[in-house]
Formats: C-alpha cells, structure tokens, sequence
C-alpha cells in the first residue's frame, strides 16, 4: 500500500473544504461572521495559520469578505454565485434580463407546483412591501420590495441550485438599474402582473405563471428600450 504523508497544502485544502460545506449547507449564513480564528483553532485542532491560509482561500474564492477590525463575513453561498456575479457585470444588462426571465419563468412554474402555505404567506408580505412602497411614492423601496418578491417566489420553487443562479442573476440587475430608468408607470404594469402571478401560483397554475413572468420581464426589456431612445420622462403623479 503506497500512502503519501499529508502536507501542508492538503491539510490547508482539507479545512477550507470543510469551512465551504458549513456555508453551502446554510450552517453559516450569508451576512453572518463566522467564528473566530481561535474558535476554529480549537473544533478544528490545527495550527492558526492553517485557518487563516484557509480563509484566504475562501475570501479568493468569493465566499468570504473580512471587514477590518470587524471580522470575516460570509458574502456568497457558493464559489458559483462570485464566477456569476463577475461574468454578469460585464455582460448588458439586456442579456441579464433574457437569462433572469429564463430562470424565473422556470421557478414561477415550479413554484406553482410545489408552494406550500408559508411560501404564498411570504409572497404576499413582500406583495404588501410593494404596494406600500407605491402608495409612498419611495421608488427604492419599491425596486428592494419588487425584488425581494421575485426573491421569495424562487424560494418557493425549492431549487437550490436555481436559487443561487437567481441570487447571481439579480444582485446584477440592482446594481445596474438607476432610480431613473424605473419609472413609474412601469411599476403599475409590475403591480398588476405581481398580483396575477400570486394568483396564479397560489391557484397552482404553472403555465398561467410562466406566461405572467414573461410578460414581466418584457415590460422590463420594453422600458430598458425607450430609456436608451431617450425616454424617461414620467413622473410620479
């Protein structure tokens, strides 16, 4: 039997593995800090600087992100969500709208198939967000509600690999849509397509709530288009 003794890079490798399983299975949260270097020292019975080689690692792979003389924060659920995040963000945001309605016209049908009551309980609350946010007149508000909507509708797929594409897919769209190009009208149109695809979904009609995602994301596009030819010129009334 030929047996290689472990070395330092393996023993390093060994641990990270072990620190990403914990954040892939939501063990560790994405927003939490994670313990503290001494603190893994002791449950994982290895030097310090094998933790901190470890962390580095994660920290390159996108799933860590240390705040000075705050700690080490978990800021991705994968090393897939980072490679995402960064191919997104050089792509137009036309293409990301294409990919993002690909990916919630699926979920929509999923989520119709498989919402339990909870799932149509948090979908509704995200739906109020929405509707409180219009009536204010606050557009952030609306587009952090709006999303988180379209958020908890892929959290009622149950897919976990759809929902961290989805997380990818949409941090892009947010950080590339200005207040300017989300006008008003366009979250009336939203509005009522929201409604219908609660409805749908809670009626458990897959193929009504497909068609209602991509008559959203097509408002979208429509509006991507008339900004880019000069529009943008309403206001809320």
């Amino acid at each position: 039997m030929n047996l290689q003794r472990p070395t330092r890079s393996t023993l390093v490798e060994q641990v990270a593995s072990q620190l990403e399983k914990l954040i892939e299975e939501g063990q560790w949260p994405v927003g939490e800090r994670i313990p503290p270097e001494p603190e893994l020292v002791e449950k994982l019975g290895v030097s310090r600087n094998t933790i901190r080689e470890a962390i580095r690692a994660l920290i390159h792979a996108g799933l860590l992100r240390t705040r000075q003389g705050d700690g080490t924060y978990v800021v991705a659920s994968s090393s897939l969500g980072p490679v995402l995040q960064r191919r997104m963000e050089r792509s137009k945001l036309s293409e990301t709208l294409e990919v993002r309605a690909a990916l919630e016209q699926e979920a929509a049908r999923l989520a119709a198939q498989r919402r339990t009551a909870d799932d149509i309980k948090q979908i509704q609350i995200t739906l109020g967000a929405c509707g409180a946010a219009e009536q204010s007149g606050d557009m952030e508000a609306y587009i952090t509600a709006d999303l988180a909507f379209h958020k908890q509708v892929i959290v009622a797929a149950h897919n976990r690999l759809l929902s961290e594409l989805y997380d990818s897919i949409s941090e892009s769209v947010t950080n590339s849509l200005s207040l300017a190009s989300f006008r008003w009208d366009l979250v009336r149109v939203h509005s009522q397509l929201n409604e219908r695809l609660l409805e749908a979904i809670t009626c458990q009609d897959s193929a009504e709530a497909g068609e209602t995602v991509r008559s959203y994301i097509q408002a979208s596009q429509d509006a991507l288009l008339d900004l880019t030819e000069g529009g943008n010129t309403e206001h809320h009334e």
